[in-house]
């Protein structure tokens, strides 16, 4: 399986800002039928969610009642999950599996699997970790025409150096970007 990350990211960099009550939804302003379609498409390539706690219980706390347009809430109810924390203790969304101890062995062991992408959204601690260990195949950000100014950014302090492989500019002037790490380029070419 390679591992794929999908993040929303601000022109700034930020995934998750610091605005208070009301900024939950800072992308809809430019959302649209396209955005759908790329997550759609996405998500229906994935054979597995990997996601770290704080994700997971968001996840979960929504989308088992969600309704289903376009089959995405079966799909997400349906497919396998991959929980990485350290604090639960049980995970009880269907079909998924709580990773814990050696996460990043536990990770290597799911990447050996056959099958398509496990796809990791949000859980920007877990992708960090990922990336310090050479982990990601394939970077999918959705960059929205706006600078939050503050709030958590993907890569704070880490250097991930990164390839354009693909991008598209949407109706609303979101951009789908695609990029692989360099390292993983580097060593198909070695």
């Amino acid at each position: 399986m390679r591992i794929v990350v999908s993040e929303f990211l601000s022109q700034d960099g930020v995934i998750d800002p610091e605005c208070g009550d009301g900024c939950d939804r800072w992308t809809a302003r430019w959302h649209n039928r396209e955005i759908d379609e790329h997550k759609t498409d996405e998500l229906f390539a994935a054979d597995a969610l990997l996601v770290g706690r704080v994700t997971y219980q968001a996840l979960a706390a929504v989308w088992p009642s969600m309704p289903d347009e376009d089959s995405f809430a079966t799909r997400m109810n349906g497919i396998a999950k991959f929980v990485v924390s350290s604090t639960l203790k049980t995970v009880e969304w269907n079909n998924s599996h709580l990773l814990s101890g050696g996460v990043i062995d536990a990770v290597t062991a799911l990447k050996r699997r056959p099958g398509g992408d496990l796809l990791v959204g949000g859980s920007a601690t877990l992708v960090r970790a990922l990336a310090r260990h050479g982990l990601v195949d394939l970077y999918r950000f959705t960059v929205y025409p706006v600078v939050l100014g503050s709030g958590e950014r993907l890569f704070d302090s880490q250097r991930v150096d990164l390839s354009l492989v693909g991008h598209r500019s949407t109706s609303t002037g979101v951009l789908l970007t695609t990029y692989q790490p360099v390292s993983a380029i580097e060593e198909r070419v070695a």
